[in-house]
């Protein structure tokens, strides 16, 4: 079960900073927070306005905080409408506002060094002393929109939603009895018979007539259908078309090379494992023992300390004399004792090793003049884009403005997602996934912007038509949709027959009947506890086997390799308890928390439903159809 009274109680916001950060305030003044309110909503919680403002900013936290989630920088607008996101933040957030008006009715309060003090509890405020910084604060918290006294009043109303919180689930204990009944359900086995209703226990499926092959095309159009032409006229350009006009000299491939020099000369790197020691005596002793076979790992000096590692490190890590004695081993080597340049002395064992690069200008002259050339080309193509885009500007069709700047042109009357043509060959357009999405892109009848690729290619695109996707003659597509009919009845039959099968062995109290009728085996399962699951025995069947009574049956599908599986309970197994089993104290107390929360969960509904939530639908959908800032 959830624990959706900690989701209320504590803002989604603030459950980043909490999660992510600690600081230690050195200390700041608690003012009056200043609000702009307007009179523009999305919700009203018992006469509590919920701000489009406020939504808009949670909601696009939101999106960043999902676009994070898959490494990226947010995701958009119409991704977070398919999620359900901008839904799922505001019942949050009308959730949480139900229990502010509890928290202001009760007159539950968090003083402002309260506040200070659990914000002094939590670490990503901190710089790189370890101590808070206020400008990482303040970075930290612009990102999501708040300023500092309206992050300070975040917290404080997560804080007295907290108290109400755990006035609710605090302590919350169920009777021992009852703790004993559901310990013994969760931890129950049970034993069975069962049998595999395989696709053989059918006969041959009949042919069905053409309106039955019909109804099912046109239940699966997607799969029966034309794909959607578009009629589009575009223009493009590569770097490749412009890539002659630049001209590459000597000195900017020089200038080049020594700006990028660390790419190109590159040292020696060694993955290191260091021991250092007080004494010179102890180092040797050391040394020794690894001579001896002692493994490096197993060293210690004088304190106990074993051996640290070193990754990637250079001669310029080390004093010259030991950087020559370490940089002369092998892979596994080990130097003899060190003097340090604090004054102690160190063994040194290598445990890999980078070859160093040294590419001189020569070596990659041609290759840097190939780097330039595209830059410059990629530079040029931007001003050929601007330059379109005035020449579209003066009225000039998408024709004319192309030639007029010199790029290329075409034209494809009908062409596909996939670049094809109605039959079924690739069309004359640019075989370019991201050409086909952008002009799958653009609204029928309008000229769109130049894009450039992530191959730097300049796209403009016109569509002046699009012919919809149509439904194929049954004779095209009778093979295929036989098969797809086929398979999709067969399917149906099975779980029928297992259905039937089932029925008739718990009216028999026997499996006999039912695997006589198929000619099945009967056999008997493993001890099954509610997390069981094998080849046979999916998530599905072990359900229906624990809700079923002793000696019935129950069905589902097979884990693996299809068919059904009709199992009856022949043996059901409870723990012994005893109330100082480890097992049942922990579980009692998970079973009580459990609990605790049912009754949160229970509360902030009936609280909704109290104080009655009015949606302003229109300003939710603004907010939900704009794009991330």
């Amino acid at each position: 079960m959830l624990q959706e009274m900690r989701k209320y109680t504590k803002s989604w916001i603030a459950n980043i900073f909490l999660g992510v950060l600690a600081l230690s305030f050195v200390s700041w003044g608690v003012g009056d927070m200043v609000s702009g309110r307007t009179d523009t909503s999305v919700a009203k919680v018992g006469g509590t306005v919920i701000d489009r403002t406020e939504f808009s900013r949670d909601f696009q936290n939101a999106m960043k905080q999902e676009g994070a989630r898959r490494g990226e920088p947010t995701i958009n607008a119409d991704e977070a409408r398919k999620l359900g996101l901008g839904d799922a933040v505001l019942e949050s957030k009308i959730s949480q506002t139900a229990l502010d008006n509890v928290v202001k009715k009760l007159g539950l309060t968090v003083s402002d060094a309260q506040v200070v003090a659990t914000i002094q509890r939590i670490p990503s405020f901190s710089g790189l002393t370890g101590q808070f910084d206020r400008r990482v604060f303040l970075q930290a918290i612009e990102r999501f929109g708040y300023s500092e006294q309206g992050f300070i009043e975040l917290m404080r109303s997560d804080m007295a939603r907290a108290q109400l919180s755990r006035a609710l689930e605090g302590g919350f204990t169920l009777p021992p009895g009852y703790a004993k009944y559901l310990f013994a359900y969760f931890f129950e086995t049970r034993a069975a018979d069962y049998i595999v209703v395989e696709d053989k226990a059918l006969g041959a499926i009949p042919t069905p007539p053409d309106a039955t092959l019909q109804t099912y095309i046109k239940a699966h159009a997607d799969r029966f259908s034309t794909p959607e032409y578009r009629d589009v006229t575009y223009a493009w350009l590569a770097p490749s078309d412009v890539m002659a006009q630049i001209k590459v000299t000597d000195d900017q491939i020089k200038q080049a090379y020594t700006e990028n020099k660390g790419t190109y000369v590159i040292p020696e790197k060694r993955d290191v494992e260091q021991i250092l020691f007080s004494s010179e005596a102890a180092a040797k002793a050391a040394y020794e023992k690894a001579s001896k076979g002692t493994k490096f790992e197993d060293l210690t000096n004088e304190k106990g300390e074993k051996p640290t590692a070193q990754p990637a490190l250079t001669t310029a890590d080390f004093d010259a004399a030991t950087a020559k004695a370490v940089f002369a081993l092998a892979k596994d080597g080990i130097t003899a004792p060190q003097k340090t340049p604090a004054g102690g002395w160190q063994i040194v064992r290598v445990t890999g090793i980078t070859p160093g690069v040294n590419r001189t200008l020569d070596q990659v002259k041609e290759e840097i003049r190939s780097k330039l050339a595209l830059d410059g080309a990629i530079a040029k193509l931007t001003d050929i884009s601007n330059a379109y885009t005035d020449q579209s500007s003066k009225g000039l069709s998408l024709t004319e403005a192309a030639k007029a700047v010199g790029m290329h042109t075409g034209r494809v009357q009908a062409v596909d997602a996939q670049g094809l043509g109605p039959d079924g060959k690739k069309t004359a357009a640019p075989d370019d996934q991201e050409f086909r999405e952008l002009v799958f892109r653009t609204e029928a009848g309008e000229e769109g912007d130049p894009q450039v690729t992530k191959q730097n290619v300049i796209y403009v695109v016109s569509v002046s038509g699009a012919t919809p996707p149509k439904l194929k003659p049954l004779d095209q597509v009778r093979e295929q949709a036989l098969a797809g009919w086929t398979a999709q009845e067969r399917a149906r039959l099975l779980k029928q027959k297992a259905q039937q099968l089932a029925a008739q062995a718990n009216k028999d109290g026997s499996l006999d009947g039912a695997a006589k009728a198929i000619g099945a085996t009967i056999q008997k399962s493993p001890a099954i506890p509610h997390n069981f699951t094998d080849d046979t025995f999916g998530p599905d069947v072990v359900r229906a086997v624990f809700q079923a009574g002793p000696g019935k049956a129950a069905m589902g599908p097979k884990a693996k390799g299809g068919g059904y599986v009709i199992a009856r309970v022949t043996g059901i197994v409870h723990p012994a308890i005893s109330e100082k089993d480890p097992r049942f104290l922990m579980a009692a107390r998970q079973l009580g928390a459990q609990a605790g929360t049912s009754i949160s969960e229970s509360y902030v509904a009936e609280q909704r439903d109290e104080q009655k939530v009015v949606y302003n639908r229109k300003n939710i959908d603004s907010v939900q159809g704009g794009e991330p800032q």
